[in-house]
């Protein structure tokens, strides 16, 4: 891609302000096709949009008496821009996706939700190919077929695909070790070509089946299957006929559970969006080989303002930006500029993508469904964020806040006897909890090592927010919250409070939730700064929701603790020696059987070691003859 940067600082002493930015850049802006970057006063990126002339693009933002309050309030925001001139309109809008989702600029319609999808895929470099589930870059020599809405329905699907068409899915190793079949050959789901009870033929006819199902010609499969079992039946080899019959059986159910299917289109994604109460969500059918493979919601954020056709034509950019797409996307409404989108979405796949919106027929029918679980899904949402909101109003209400909470931060650390100390945090807000705001802290503080619990909060309070000073210190992005929850009682508040004091921070609230006696859930005592400490009633919604948000801080704690924990169980004690790597390690463990024996041996037997110098054997005698492990440990 041809692209040049244009000097755009925008700053004159006094700085400019937003319009006043915009217009100094208009003399030196390009007709020429091209992205642009608005930045607010720290540099951070406030949007990306393409144009196919930066000139009269970048000019309609200085008529402010046209544009929604959401761009209004990023113009008033802008203090500076960036360009980047490219060589076609379709570059520019592929540039303009990729910017979008690496940076997630606060007032661009955004994909909040961009996980990979499983594939069902065949390798083919062993003479008998594997089958398995796949996540993640595809790898030379496989097949896929894809993409699957969740790992549940890959699961599924392979499993009863196993059934039908027992091919092996054990890794090289277990295949060339083993000796006698295996479990899975004993349930039918594996022909054991490990231990040759089929022939390497008979194994790549029944591959050959599996790709023609896969790939959608399931009516030749079965012709196939149902000719060779009746042809069994008629020379009375009732038992091969019996597996033929259940293979049909296996192959109908794995027709059976994909739903409503495509009778004339192969593959295909069905993309419907629904709008209400200023959010939005947008599902995803996959159709592939015919078949139904799942679908799956998505809720784009910052689409308050904007129309079904600006939602689908964001929410697709992003969405195929690291996904081939399909030869057909079915939409519910039009996209502005459809046929850039289509050809951009062409040079993404490599071959022809074509953008329709069906009024009729059976495509049309699709689409009704697809609207319908995307308003569904709405609902469903709106009703959480309802009630959701409504606790929110009584918690602060109940404690006495300001105003509901829009970001709450709730701590807990884990530890045992100070060892492996972890410290984190949670989000939670009235969309429920942001697992993508979640953080651990791997505790410095030597105290931890004697488990002082005190140490380990105020260190992750001084981390965490000394941090949110320096790089925002008007807090004016939304990652300050507005209450903190503290797992603790009077001692663990007032190390808060201190920590948060010190930082300028002591208008901040935060509350202590104490367990109750006998650790009793429903008892809970709660401690507020100038407050004698109270409980609620334990049949109080707001009990229930502070329940749910300690025990998801600590759910999350004790995972990232037990995670760290197991890791340190896998290292060896001749990992902390200087100079000694993974290869030397494996010369060492293969020469003297283990850490100890490398432990218990003398200089002379150490340098008898392949690959171990006079000086590196020296250091190794020294780590445990002079106190270097036993100190390093205390």
């Amino acid at each position: 891609m041809a692209t040049q940067a244009l000097a755009t600082t925008g700053r004159s002493d006094p700085p400019l302000r937003g319009v006043e930015v915009i217009r100094a850049q208009l003399p030196s802006l390009p007709n020429r096709p091209g992205v642009y970057r608005m930045l607010g006063e720290r540099g951070e990126i406030l949007y990306v949009g393409k144009a196919k002339s930066l000139r009269k693009r970048v000019v309609a933002y200085t008529r402010t008496e046209a544009l929604s309050a959401r761009l209004k309030r990023m113009v008033a925001l802008t203090r500076s821009m960036e360009f980047v001139t490219t060589s076609s309109e379709v570059e520019a809008l592929l540039l303009e996706a990729n910017l979008v989702k690496r940076h997630r600029p606060p007032f661009n319609i955004l994909l909040r939700d961009d996980k990979s999808f499983p594939y069902i895929y065949l390798r083919h470099d062993h003479p008998f190919p594997l089958i398995g589930k796949h996540r993640g870059p595809r790898r030379e020599g496989c097949e896929y077929w894809g993409p699957f809405a969740s790992a549940g329905a890959v699961n599924e699907t392979l499993g009863t695909l196993l059934r039908a068409f027992p091919l092996r899915s054990c890794s090289d190793t277990v295949f060339a070790n083993r000796s006698r079949p295996c479990l899975q050959y004993q349930i039918k789901r594996c022909s054991a070509p490990c231990v040759g009870r089929i022939s390497e033929a008979d194994y790549a006819a029944l591959v050959a089946q599996v790709r023609a199902f896969l790939c959608g010609r399931s009516r030749e499969v079965q012709e196939q299957l149902q000719a060779a079992m009746h042809a069994a039946a008629e020379r009375l080899a009732f038992e091969e006929a019996a597996v033929l019959r259940d293979r049909l059986k296996a192959l109908a159910h794995v027709q059976s559970r994909q739903g409503i299917n495509l009778r004339r289109t192969e593959d295909a994604d069905v993309v419907a969006v629904a709008l209400e109460g200023g959010q939005a969500c947008v599902q995803v059918f996959f159709y592939r080989g015919g078949r139904n493979y799942g679908n799956r919601a998505y809720h784009p954020a910052h689409a308050q303002e904007a129309s079904k056709g600006e939602v689908l034509a964001a929410f697709l950019a992003q969405f195929y930006t690291h996904r081939t797409p399909p030869r057909l996307v079915l939409l519910s409404d039009p996209v502005p500029e459809p046929e850039l989108l289509a050809e951009a979405l062409s040079r993404q796949a490599g071959r022809r993508v074509e953008l329709s919106v069906p009024r009729r027929g059976e495509r049309r029918q699709l689409l009704r469904i697809a609207r319908e679980n995307a308003e569904t899904a709405l609902a469903r949402r709106l009703a959480d964020h309802s009630r959701q909101q409504q606790l929110l109003e009584a918690l602060a209400e109940r404690f006495g806040l300001p105003a509901p909470p829009r970001r709450i931060e709730i701590y807990d650390n884990s530890h045992i006897q100070g060892r492996h100390a972890v410290g984190a945090f949670v989000v939670f807000g009235a969309d429920g909890f942001d697992r993508k705001a979640y953080r651990t802290f791997t505790i410095r503080d030597p105290a931890a090592a004697r488990g002082d619990d005190y140490a380990m909060l105020r260190e992750v309070l001084e981390r965490r927010f000394a941090r949110a000073v320096r790089e925002d210190p008007e807090r004016r992005e939304v990652h300050w919250p507005d209450l903190l929850l503290i797992d603790g009682g009077a001692g663990q508040l007032g190390a808060a409070r201190a920590v948060l004091d010190r930082l300028g921070l002591g208008d901040l609230p935060v509350i202590g939730v104490a367990k109750g006696p006998d650790r009793d859930a429903g008892r809970e005592r709660f401690f507020l700064p100038g407050r004698e400490p109270f409980a609620l009633d334990p049949r109080d919604p707001v009990l229930y929701l502070l329940q749910r948000l300690r025990d998801e801080a600590h759910r999350f704690v004790i995972a990232a603790h037990r995670g760290k924990r197991s890791r340190s169980l896998g290292r060896s004690r001749l990992d902390r020696i200087p100079g000694v790597g993974p290869a030397r390690k494996r010369a060492l463990l293969d020469h003297f059987g283990s850490a100890r024996g490398v432990e218990q041996a003398g200089l002379e037997d150490l340098e008898q070691v392949p690959g171990i110098s006079r000086v590196l054997a020296r250091t190794i005698y020294d780590h445990f003859h002079d106190g270097g492990w036993g100190r390093a440990s205390c």
